[in-house]
């Protein structure tokens, strides 16, 4: 342990000594293991936003969605379906269940004249299981329902038609057919890409249903639930099972998943990301090493004078190999944790990622898996880098001293 403790004490002097050559290994290395910190730092912000983004359009992991229809287009006694969801749910105990029923056309009356607005009817617990994000105001509460003007939450393009009013005044929307009325206007939904100006209207489900006692042709409503992804696999089957019991014949009852997670393409994506910028992080890595391994070689060339005294003094091969090969590794490990330092400072700051990634709304801390790989790999270029110039340095006798 002395002996350790010796060589340790002889590679710090060195550092001292050799300011410029340490600091221009310095930076290099701390250039490279930040760029590796921050790939596989971005990688961990990137997986979790496509994830969210795969929320949007399928629902969080692990969203099963149940539908029934018949083998011959009949229509379909939807109110009866559904109080038949409600029991099953119920013995089950589910915590987030949404219905969901789209292909509803709105007549609306705006400036320019009444025009057919795409809607969808839903339950509040839809913007759970989808990750709804809004540009203003809220999305639908429990109670909603019991209110005079029932709430819409529409698109940013409509909003546009309607004035863009703000939503402390209380925007109305006036809307005409067998769901007439006047609607409340609690919330926008931002653009979804460049050039997206859909015309969309959000409605309650229950509210329309108060309203209209049959839902309109082409309508078909869905219920989608929000489970534990060990759950899934489980309670899909059983599920089915007893949502078919009973079922008068000729419907058929579909259970399946929606959401990212089962699908393995969105999956091989993602690890096919992660291999791609791993990558790109080695190499930049490599570049680092190679770059260091030639400074080092270079100043034991200039070293060979300092060593043979050493050698002269006493000090034994052994004790001259460790004493190099952790100057190398001090060096490298102190780069290190100043390049891990620099990219949690610049990532954790709250500009960063909400300009990088839009719109993500659990925004991860900084992973520990990133500076744990930065540390580990300085420590391990720093040794790589330092075995081959203390190898050099156990070929220096003192003779060589005198040479020089």
């Amino acid at each position: 342990m002395s002996g350790f403790l010796g060589a340790l004490a002889d590679a710090w002097a060195e550092i001292r000594v050799h300011k410029l050559r340490v600091l221009l290994s310095l930076i290099g290395i701390a250039v490279s293991v930040a760029a590796l910190t921050a790939v596989i730092a971005f990688s961990e912000y990137q997986q979790q936003y496509q994830t969210e983004q795969s929320d949007r359009w399928g629902g969080r992991s692990a969203t099963i969605v149940v539908g029934i229809a018949t083998e011959n287009g009949d229509p379909v006694d939807f109110d009866a379906f559904g109080e038949r969801f409600e029991r099953v749910s119920e013995r089950f105990g589910f915590s987030h269940t949404a219905r969901v029923a789209q292909g509803v056309m709105f007549p609306v009356q705006l400036s320019d004249g009444v025009v057919d607005v795409n809607g969808r009817l839903l339950d509040p617990a839809y913007s759970q299981i989808h990750r709804e994000q809004l540009l203003e105001g809220r999305w639908f509460r429990d109670g909603d329902a019991e209110v005079l003007a029932p709430p819409v939450v529409i698109t940013e393009a409509l909003w546009d038609r309607i004035g863009r009013a703000p939503l402390n005044q209380h925007p109305t929307l006036a809307i005409s057919g067998d769901a007439g009325g006047t609607y409340q206007v609690i919330g926008v939904v931002p653009r979804q890409g460049f050039g997206d100006e859909e015309l969309r209207v959000d409605v309650l489900y229950d509210s329309y249903r108060s309203r209209v006692d049959v839902l309109p042709e082409g309508a078909w409503p869905q219920y989608e639930i929000w489970l534990g992804a060990d759950q899934a696999a489980e309670i899909g089957p059983v599920l089915a099972m007893d949502l078919r019991a009973g079922l008068p014949e000729g419907q058929a009852v579909t259970v399946s998943r929606s959401d990212w997670a089962a699908s393995p393409g969105m999956a091989d994506s993602m690890q096919t990301f992660e291999l791609i910028t791993g990558g790109i992080a080695m190499l930049i890595l490599a570049l680092g090493a190679l770059s260091l391994i030639n400074i080092q070689l270079v100043a034991m060339r200039q070293r060979v004078r300092e060593i043979g005294v050493r050698r002269a003094f006493g000090a034994t091969a052994g004790r001259v190999f460790v004493s190099v090969l952790l100057e190398s590794l001090v060096a490298t490990t102190v780069a290190g944790v100043i390049g891990i330092a620099i990219v949690v400072a610049v990532l954790r700051s709250d500009w960063v990622i909400p300009a990088m990634f839009s719109g993500m709304q659990d925004v991860p801390p900084f992973p520990m898996r990133a500076a744990l790989t930065g540390l580990i790999a300085s420590v391990v270029v720093g040794a790589v880098a330092g075995f081959i110039p203390a190898l050099v340095a156990l070929r220096v006798k003192v003779i060589d001293a005198i040479r020089f």
